[in-house]
């Protein structure tokens, strides 16, 4: 079985497109969407429209805060994040609003846990960024496989019963292996607004036959991005961070 996982879509339809293209091509058995389909970006009801597309043909879906903040103000947002989501509110039609306010905070599959942020609390939105971190996902869940976003950008943890988690940064475009010993937590980049220096959209493909992970790179039109940012009235510092990578 392959999944390919897009998180942190982020309003951005070139870079969706361009993903969208690509996970065609691998022709994955299941889709999933690790939350933040909107915030930021110039075209959220195009997002959500694709999402729930996605969700119509049994993609698993998951919150993340910039979806939940659509219908509840976060104030953990950024002064940035918050101006985006207020003029994101006014972009979006009912329907899509109650698309977004009917997704879960995890998605349990088999032995996997789909989930936007840490599996400790996900409704608090804490950043799974180091080894620390890591380790309060797996102590919360007996999933062997943890799946989530909302770095921004790709990490694998691997970890073993009586042993702290170990960190371990994916190369692009190149299988990284899932250890039948270990359990693991795969934070997927980001399809809409990478952060990790390399401002080509990523997805995560999980070939659990193979038993490996890889963090695909897909370039896109990240300028064009950027201008609709700008023309938007968003956040000059949104479109600047597209096209930097950070």
């Amino acid at each position: 079985m392959r999944i390919a996982v897009l998180a942190d879509i982020h309003a951005n339809r070139e870079a969706l497109d361009a993903v969208r293209e690509a996970v065609d091509a691998e022709a994955p058995d299941a889709i999933v969407i690790a939350g933040d389909i909107v915030g930021y970006g110039p075209d959220p009801a195009y997002a959500v429209e694709i999402a729930a597309q996605y969700a119509a043909s049994g993609a698993q879906i998951v919150l993340g805060n910039h979806d939940q903040a659509v219908r509840q103000e976060d104030r953990g947002m950024t002064k940035t994040a918050g101006d985006a989501i207020h003029w994101t509110r006014d972009q979006l039609s009912v329907e899509h609003r109650a698309f977004l306010a009917g997704l879960p905070l995890t998605v349990a599959d088999e032995d996997r846990l789909y989930v936007h942020a840490s599996a400790d609390t996900p409704g608090r939105w804490h950043y799974v960024r180091d080894a620390q971190a890591a380790a309060r996902s797996f102590d919360a869940t007996g999933a062997h496989l943890i799946i989530c976003g909302h770095t921004h950008v790709p990490a694998m943890f691997y970890a073993r019963v009586g042993h702290p988690p170990v960190a371990f940064r994916p190369l692009d475009d190149q299988p990284a292996p899932l250890i039948a010993t270990r359990r693991h937590l795969v934070v997927a980049g980001s399809v809409g607004q990478p952060r990790d220096g390399n401002p080509a959209a990523c997805f995560a493909l999980i070939d659990l036959e193979q038993q490996c992970v890889t963090m695909r790179r897909v370039p896109y039109d990240a300028e064009t991005t950027a201008r609709k940012v700008l023309a938007a009235g968003l956040p000059p510092a949104l479109a600047m961070r597209l096209v930097s990578g950070r």
